[in-house]
């Protein structure tokens, strides 16, 4: 080592310095380490440190240990209805339970953000999630206001809340509060500004049952959000703190103040000029009334009916898959033609109405027991009528003919016209008859149900199911069993005329005996009336809806084909008993409108659908109606070989020749027979007219090649209509009426027959070929054109077919007298043997 040292004030350090700093530290450490062993309180101090920091990470573990990830935002689906569209493109509907449209940042105009900004978070721009000067002001008022029930401010920026709303839910809690802060931090590095204000304004609560600001603009002032004043911005950005509270009209002082304090935060930030937010505070808040939806109430049963079949294949809720119909976002294009619609409704209620006629009040819509809220029951009963200027309200107090009536807006009016049997608590429908003053009046307790369906493609496009869907949504058209009475008759005749019986056919028109077996022993068929006698062709039995010839025709034939048709058909599936020949089994007008229209479309029949197709929240097509394929229907060049051709859609359920036949017959069941009403509509119309046993209900199915329709009328616990009450005058009006209203959509193209049918000259009474003479234009004319068959052609009538017309007729008269005594003993001994009756037989 040198003996040399280093002068004072040289740069160099004394060569032992190092040494020194370890022994000092050292020092340090050992002085601690003695006042760790020799001091308590220093220990305790150290405990406590250690204490609290091991706290400090074990709640933050616990804090976010279940945390939702924030990268879920990427890909997150915000609950959407499902929109509705009709065969026009237009929206007819939405499913909803909320109010909810998604826009893009780039649709919220710029005094919109702007004034969400200011009234809930003017630093967004430059705060990483988090507000901490916000948060401590939230802390000291939760503190300040701890245990005295008032809710404290949030604090939160709009990070927050998207965390909040999308992520973590609304317990109102510290430790909510705390998680909250992370989600927000940890969406800051998922999402950029941008996205998250999105995510906010889409997914916002506002009031209304409303969710996002374009959803609230619609509901507060209807208008789009590109379509609001300053003002009204403005308003919508103070809805985030009470909406219930500002969006109510006494409450509307409070809302312009606190409108106008978020006008002149956005003058403070810069955002809008002191003149511009004068102007805009000098402006009234505007609020439009809370409404239901604005959709035609004329569509509710067909909207309903797509409904059940979406939640039949998608589910209801979220939770139920990606295309739940209240939160996939559909989009449904239908089949419903809105003009067709509104004529099937029309014509429906003109029926029920016109048959209810004088028969006084049916009784109340509904009943409640207690008063006390009765504004509150009303509303939840979701009662409603769509007819004339008639509401639904509830009886509040009747007496001697007078009372007062209260409605689901709150106001009450003075009633008159009130039934005896009226009482307190009903809901009843009732008409203005002068200021303040409402009378009671009568929905028919008479139903039905009426559907439209274009047999060439099976779309339907129009269905009511009773008077009015708003009271209640059973639908008559698609869900009611009821027996088809005679409109079941055509199957029968196409079953024998595909078994070689031909239109000409002579039938005995006589009563028909079956012996049933020892219990039963012989029962007997007679038709409606005790009328008949002689033989006629198959075409007069069809048009005069003969029950004796079409038992006859069944029975000849076999049952147990005629079931199996009209089970091939779609009707329904019965045992081979003839009293199904005669429509004692139970179908419903839907299942009815689709098997004839396979008659009127030569046999083809298309499954029958409501929707054409169902796109997810994305465009992308999830389901078709028409599941056909072409795949080289879309080439980007021709490849040389023969155009490509798409399959047919439909199935052949009956032969197209025998289908045609029948259509033929049932042209003369408007021309001359039961369903008579509609020939002054001079169009090449067929149908089919039914009454069942009763009579409990009345028919009539018929239409052209372009739209098949049916309906029938009867109550929905089936008793008798009255004796005078058949489908010819009471159900057949109502398609006339649907016929009248649409007349341009009615083509007067005559039914086209399918290759093969030869159509040959008749005589009309005894089907016997006739040559030399051309049938007439007049409804009874005794020569007619008749569709046959190849090789199925009737001779020639002769003077011999003359004379055993007559004989026939005679020995016809002659039985029908003697089986009139017969029926007179029997009925003195109380023995009737009528099998129809028994057997709920029908005419």
């Amino acid at each position: 080592m040198s003996d040399e040292t280093n002068e004072p004030g040289g740069d160099q350090q004394p060569k032992d310095a190092t040494f020194r700093i370890r022994r000092e530290a050292s020092g340090r450490l050992a002085a601690f380490r003695t006042a760790w062993r020799t001091r308590k309180g220093l220990r305790r101090i150290g405990y406590l440190c250690l204490a609290g920091l091991v706290g400090m990470v074990g709640f933050w573990v616990y804090l976010s240990h279940d945390l939702p990830d924030a990268n879920k935002l990427l890909e997150y689906q915000p609950p959407l209805p499902t929109m509705v569209r009709g065969i026009d493109g237009e929206v007819i509907h939405s499913y909803a339970r909320e109010r909810r449209v998604q826009l893009r940042y780039v649709d919220f105009p710029r005094p919109l953000v702007n004034a969400f900004l200011s009234a809930e978070d003017r630093t967004f721009w430059s705060h990483g999630g988090v507000d901490f000067g916000g948060f401590v002001g939230a802390v000291v008022d939760y503190v300040s206001k701890y245990g005295s029930g008032e809710r404290a401010k949030g604090g939160s920026t709009i990070t927050q809340q998207v965390a909040k709303n999308i992520l973590i839910g609304d317990e109102y809690s510290v430790t909510r509060k705390l998680k909250e802060m992370i989600v927000a931090r940890r969406i800051e590095g998922v999402l950029n500004k941008q996205q998250i204000l999105e995510l906010y304004l889409n997914e916002i609560p506002l009031g209304r049952r409303s969710f996002g600001v374009q959803a609230a603009a619609r509901a507060y002032f209807d208008k789009d959000v590109d379509e609001l004043t300053l003002s009204q911005a403005a308003f919508l950005a103070i809805l985030p703190r009470a909406p219930e509270v500002y969006g109510r009209k006494q409450h509307v002082e409070r809302a312009i103040e606190r409108r106008n304090w978020v006008l002149d935060q956005m003058v403070r930030n810069g955002w809008a000029t002191r003149e511009e937010a004068e102007a805009a505070k000098a402006q009234p808040l505007g609020l439009v009334a809370q409404r239901g939806n604005d959709y035609d109430p004329a569509n509710g049963y067909f909207v309903e009916e797509v409904r059940r079949r979406l939640i039949e294949r998608y589910g209801e809720k979220a939770e139920d898959g990606p295309n739940s119909v209240y939160a996939g976002g559909l989009w449904v294009r239908t089949s419903l033609d809105s003009e067709v619609q509104h004529a099937v409704r029309d014509a429906l209620r003109k029926g029920l109405l016109n048959y209810h006629g004088n028969r006084g009040w049916a009784g109340p819509i509904a009943q409640i027991k207690d008063l006390e809220n009765w504004q509150t029951q009303l509303i939840v009963s979701n009662k409603t009528v769509d007819y004339k200027d008639w509401r639904v309200g509830v009886i509040l107090d009747a007496a001697d003919g007078k009372g007062r009536i209260g409605f689901s807006d709150g106001s009450t009016s003075a009633l008159t016209n009130v039934p005896e049997r009226a009482k307190a608590g009903d809901f009843v429908a009732a008409a203005p008859v002068s200021a303040g003053t409402y009378a009671v009046r009568t929905i028919p307790e008479v139903s039905g149900g009426m559907l439209m369906e274009q047999p060439w493609s099976g779309r339907i496009i129009a269905m009511q199911g009773g008077f009015d869907s708003g009271l209640a949504s059973f639908n008559r058209a698609t869900q009611a069993e009821r027996q088809p009475g005679s409109t079941i008759k055509p199957f029968v005749y196409a079953t024998a005329l595909q078994y070689g019986m031909t239109p000409a056919t002579q039938v005995l028109d006589g009563t028909f005996c079956v012996y049933q077996g020892g219990a039963l022993g012989e029962k007997c068929f007679r038709n409606f009336g005790g009328e008949g006698g002689g033989t006629h062709t198959m075409r007069w039995g069809l048009e005069q809806s003969r029950n004796l010839m079409t038992v006859r025709i069944a029975n000849d034939t076999g049952m147990s084909r005629v079931v199996n048709n009209f089970r091939h058909v779609g009707i329904g599936d019965y045992k081979p008993y003839l009293s199904f020949a005669l429509g004692a089994g139970e179908t419903t007008v839907a299942r009815m409108a689709n098997a004839y229209s396979a008659l009127a479309n030569n046999g083809v029949q298309y499954p029958a659908t409501v929707i054409d197709y169902v796109q997810d929240r994305n465009g992308k097509v999830i389901w078709r109606g028409d599941k056909r394929r072409c795949d080289t229907c879309n080439m980007a060049e021709w490849d040389g070989k023969p155009m490509p051709r798409i399959e047919r859609r439909g199935k052949q359920v009956i032969d197209a020749e025998t289908a045609y036949q029948v259509v033929h017959m049932l042209e003369g069941v408007v021309t001359r027979g039961t369903a008579v009403r509609l020939r002054d509509l001079d169009l090449p119309l067929f149908g089919k007219t039914g009454t069942t046993n009763g009579p409990t209900d009345v028919w009539f199915m018929g239409g052209s090649q372009d739209l098949v329709g049916g309906v029938y009328l009867g109550y929905d616990s089936p008793r008798s209509l009255g004796g005078y009450a058949q489908g010819g005058r009471i159900a057949a009006p109502i398609f006339k009426d649907v016929v009248l209203a649409t007349k341009p959509r009615w083509s007067d193209r005559p039914f086209i027959a399918p290759a093969g049918i030869r159509m040959v000259r008749i005589d009309r009474v005894t089907g016997k070929q006739v040559m030399g003479v051309e049938p007439g234009d007049e409804a009874k004319a005794s020569v007619i054109w008749e569709a046959f068959k190849p090789d199925t052609e009737p001779r020639q009538y002769t003077a011999e077919d003359e004379f055993t017309r007559r004989r026939d007729a005679l020995i016809a008269y002659i039985r029908e007298a003697r089986e009139t005594r017969e029926a007179a003993a029997a009925a003195a001994t109380g023995d009737t043997r009528d099998f129809a009756e028994e057997q709920g037989g029908v005419y």
